[in-house]
């Protein structure tokens, strides 16, 4: 079997590997995914951006890439969409209209419960089978919508989770993000947070940096312990101040307490603040608050990410109940979700 796939995050290429050993060996991936699993026809570092400013300067390119995929639709058994709307919803679409039965799955779906709610009709029009990770999202769909909930994936890749925690915090593990605006806007206060915290601090860096990468936007690291493995750290640290993103979800369901910080480009948040009605930024808040009247963990945006309001949050801090909410979550999600989608994807399932 041949699926044309396109997973152009590096969360979602994340996802993607544990879905591959669940299926057969005999399937093939074409497309765009990360190099670990084929061929792919693009590489994905060229396809990093942050923000609605960073994805106007690259639109030609990706209109290119989108007319590209489609035409490989052509000669494949099913398309196979990961998160990435902006990119996949167009391509659904345009592979829709050019080959009515060629099946189309799309797992991750468009936060279109958050934004954008008009995309939900679309999305049951034009998708077969929408595979979804978040137990309240089928609720904003039709009765008839081709929507399953099958679990979330993170709970295939996260191996061990924090059944208590220590009496003193030790290690405090600082994660700026994967993208190069968001590391150069948080490293100068991060960096002052874990000099005030006089602690044992890691920083946490993608492993597909170089060392001139880490030189540019990290600067001098004297102070921290460099770590690449973003859940064994974070398994291991008694504390983590995090940049808004899926590691904040990975962080909640391993266990660990934390502080959600964010900090966008003002055009960008200044756009996203008038498109998207939540009142939390944090994937586990939100999925939080579906089951519980109050937070999971703070968080800091914009001008709210100063070293004063992170020191203030780590020492009110109520880690014992940060905890049990966390196992509360991960009970509230289930189960992984790979094993599922392979089924879907194989036909072996009565969804």
């Amino acid at each position: 079997m041949k699926i044309l796939v396109s997973a152009l995050e590096h969360s979602a290429n994340i996802h993607l590997k544990s879905l591959k050993k669940e299926l057969s060996s005999e399937v093939e991936f074409v497309g765009i995914f990360d190099s670990e699993l084929g061929n792919s026809i693009v590489d994905l570092r060229s396809l990093a951006i942050m923000g609605f400013v960073d994805a106007i300067k690259k639109l030609r390119y990706f209109f290119k890439l989108n007319t590209q995929m489609a035409e490989l639709a052509k000669d494949v058994d099913k398309v196979l969409l990961i998160d990435s709307s902006g990119f996949n919803l167009p391509l659904a679409k345009k592979i829709k209209k050019k080959y009515p039965d060629k099946e189309i799955i799309y797992y991750i779906l468009p936060q279109a419960w958050a934004w954008k709610k008009k995309r939900i009709p679309v999305l049951e029009r034009t998708i077969d089978h929408l595979a979804s990770i978040l137990p309240f999202e089928k609720d904003y769909y039709s009765k008839n919508a081709p929507i399953t909930y099958v679990g979330h994936p993170l709970l295939d890749i996260i191996s061990k989770f924090k059944e208590e925690l220590n009496p003193e915090i030790k290690r405090v593990a600082f994660m700026p993000g994967s993208r190069k605006g968001e590391i150069r806007k948080l490293m100068p206060i991060f960096k002052e947070v874990a000099k005030k915290l006089d602690i044992k601090a890691t920083i946490i860096i993608p492993k597909h940096f170089t060392k001139e990468d880490i030189n540019e936007l990290y600067g001098n690291l004297s102070g921290f312990k460099i770590a690449h493995n973003p859940y064994e750290t974070l398994y291991e640290a008694d504390f983590a101040f995090i940049c808004s993103g899926t590691a904040t979800l990975e962080a909640a369901l391993i266990g660990v307490p934390f502080v959600l910080t964010y900090i966008a480009k003002p055009l960008d948040y200044f756009i996203a603040s008038r498109l998207v009605k939540l009142s939390h930024i944090g994937l586990s808040n939100i999925m939080f608050t579906q089951f519980n009247k109050r937070d999971l963990h703070p968080e800091f945006i914009q001008e709210e990410v100063t070293v004063d309001n992170l020191i203030k949050a780590y020492e009110n801090y109520d880690r014992s109940t940060f905890l049990s909410d966390s196992k509360s979550l991960r009970a509230y999600l289930k189960h992984g979700s790979s094993k599922t989608v392979a089924k879907i994807i194989e036909n072996k399932s009565n969804q």
